[in-house]
């Protein structure tokens, strides 16, 4: 059992940057497949982004060449680094874990872009 809490959430203005983090307890850290989805209201949650096991990383459309994905095997987290920040962008943003058929979601964290 792995148990995923994000931090990092809050209000930021159109233009700005935030970073969200997830902390991970239970399981093998390292071997997961550790990524960011977000659900904004009234729609689908979506990729974020995802780094693999041996680093490999994947991007959701909207948010390529703004967002850095990156893990800490070490300590156990995993980092979402978002820039130029827009109101499309407000969503709630879920830390989730996966191998194999074991899939493990955090409870989420929410971003609202606003001015």
């Amino acid at each position: 059992q792995v148990q995923l809490v994000e931090s990092g959430g809050g209000l930021v203005q159109p233009g700005e940057s935030l970073r969200v983090s997830c902390a991970a307890s239970g399981g093998i850290f390292r071997f997961y497949t550790m990524g960011w989805y977000r659900q904004a209201p009234g729609k689908e949650r979506e990729l974020v982004a995802s780094v693999r096991s041996d680093g490999i990383t994947n991007y959701g459309d909207s948010v390529k060449g703004r967002c850095t994905i990156s893990r800490d095997n070490a300590k156990k987290t995993v980092g979402l680094q978002m820039n130029s920040l827009k109101p499309e962008d407000t969503a709630v943003y879920f830390c989730n874990a996966k191998l194999g058929a074991m899939d493990y979601w955090g409870e989420g964290t929410l971003v609202t872009v606003s001015s």
